[in-house]
């Protein structure tokens, strides 16, 4: 039975549905509202408004909550890979042993990437952000693979070649940017270890594949698979509304995504910390910069415009950091600082007050940092990452009949009707 909402304007009476999700969140169906009564709704940054009904990813923020398709986030990051992440997120379900499988051995088949492409790399400014290489280079996709899905065979083979030549272009635009040759995916390794390979292995020092790194890998990118519907996810959705191809539309999810208050947070992380470390500033000295209003010092990597608890990735991101660093015999100055400023935060009640505990963002620099990733890739690892949640959610939105191109209202505060008014007479 429909429960409704009631809402009285100018003495007219509106009954709104209420929809119930599956967890139980409520939302009021406001579709006629402006139809019916000719006002809309005020909402900066849509953080009250639902822009969809979807199956893939469940977030409570309240209570630290992430799960894919219903899977705690916890049980896919200790059992799962990417690769079968990505076909949960895709497909709705995990694979059986042979579509896994198959899965896999179709990303080998689809890893490498058209010789012309390496002339659009060099082509770049010297000193090109990888985020914006990467934007361009699979907005340019289209050019090469035209062909859009029709069917179930076509979309996973659209997804598969997207998947695989992503994380080959992300490898190849590091290679280039140093000067090194390309290194090219081998079909005996899975798909973590070909990205560690491709990025790290040379000639003089052949690279030497180590499990922990590779689970490390699969951790960080199943933890970044999706996340609802943030800026780059809705970015994709928008885009995608309007009958863009997909490759655009997930062009445009790399430009959202490179923001620093997005998938740029986890670079401005190190940087921070780095900054720290070169100003030998005192943990209490940051702290107390960090509460100050009036001190332009901002502290990284903790608040969440959902979590109002700690962050169910950090913590498994900060197990990764403890496990990787002692393997790799790193002691990393930056790790000493993060876990000072976290063990103070949690204790403090200012931090407490504002829900300010760590986010992914306060480990995955870290670890990314560790394993030798540089700096520049950080947001280009974010997203690889969330590359399968993005097909995904621009599929969802192409497949829901309820959804029309967006098309947000606005409240015009600008000057009233006037005349032009002549050069002469100005």
């Amino acid at each position: 039975m429909t429960e409704f909402a009631t809402l009285t304007i100018d003495g007219k009476t509106l009954e709104l549905p209420i929809l119930i999700g599956t967890e139980g969140e409520r939302a009021i169906d406001i579709r006629t509202l402006r139809q019916e009564t000719g006002f809309i709704t005020y909402d900066p940054g849509y953080g009250s408004t639902g822009c969809c009904k979807s199956e893939i990813t469940f977030m409570d923020g309240e209570k630290g909550i992430l799960r894919y398709r219903g899977i705690p986030i916890e049980q896919l990051a200790e059992h799962s890979s990417f690769v079968e992440t990505s076909y949960l997120l895709l497909h709705g379900r995990l694979p059986s042993r042979e579509e896994l499988t198959r899965t896999s051995v179709m990303l080998n088949d689809q890893s490498l990437v058209h010789e012309d492409m390496q002339i659009f790399y060099q082509n770049f400014p010297r000193g090109s952000h990888p985020m914006g290489i990467l934007s361009a280079m699979v907005n340019a996709l289209r050019s090469f693979y035209p062909e859009l899905m029709a069917d179930d065979e076509g979309f996973e083979i659209t997804f598969l070649r997207l998947l695989s030549k992503v994380r080959t272009m992300a490898a190849m635009s590091y290679k280039i940017s140093r000067g090194h040759k390309v290194v090219y995916p081998r079909p005996d390794y899975t798909y973590c270890a070909n990205f560690l390979n491709m990025m790290f292995d040379t000639p003089v020092k052949p690279y030497v594949l180590d499990k922990d790194m590779v689970k490390a890998l699969n951790v960080f990118w199943i933890l970044h698979g999706d996340h609802e519907q943030n800026c780059s996810t809705a970015t994709v959705r928008t885009v995608g509304s309007a009958r863009a191809n997909i490759y655009a539309s997930l062009s445009a999810g790399i430009s959202a995504l490179w923001g620093p208050l997005h998938g740029g947070a986890n670079q401005k992380v190190i940087e921070m910390l780095t900054q720290i470390h070169r100003e030998g500033l005192g943990i209490s000295e940051v702290i107390a910069n960090a509460k100050d209003k009036n001190n332009p010092f901002r502290l990284m990597g903790f608040g969440h415009r959902v979590y109002k608890t700690y962050d169910p990735r950090a913590k498994i991101m900060k197990q990764m950091c403890d496990t990787v660093l002692p393997k790799l015999e790193i002691h990393d100055p930056l790790l000493d600082i993060a876990k000072a400023l976290e063990e103070i935060a949690l204790s403090d009640s200012y931090f407490i007050d504002h829900n300010l505990y760590p986010n992914v963002d306060f480990y995955s620099g870290i670890l990314l940092r560790a394993m030798g990733i540089p700096t520049s890739m950080f947001t280009v690892m974010f997203a690889i990452g969330r590359l399968p949640g993005w097909i995904a959610q621009w599929k969802e939105n192409l497949d829901d009949p309820e959804q029309r191109i967006c098309r947000p209202r606005q409240i015009y505060m600008g000057r009233n009707a006037n005349d032009y008014v002549p050069f002469n007479d100005r």
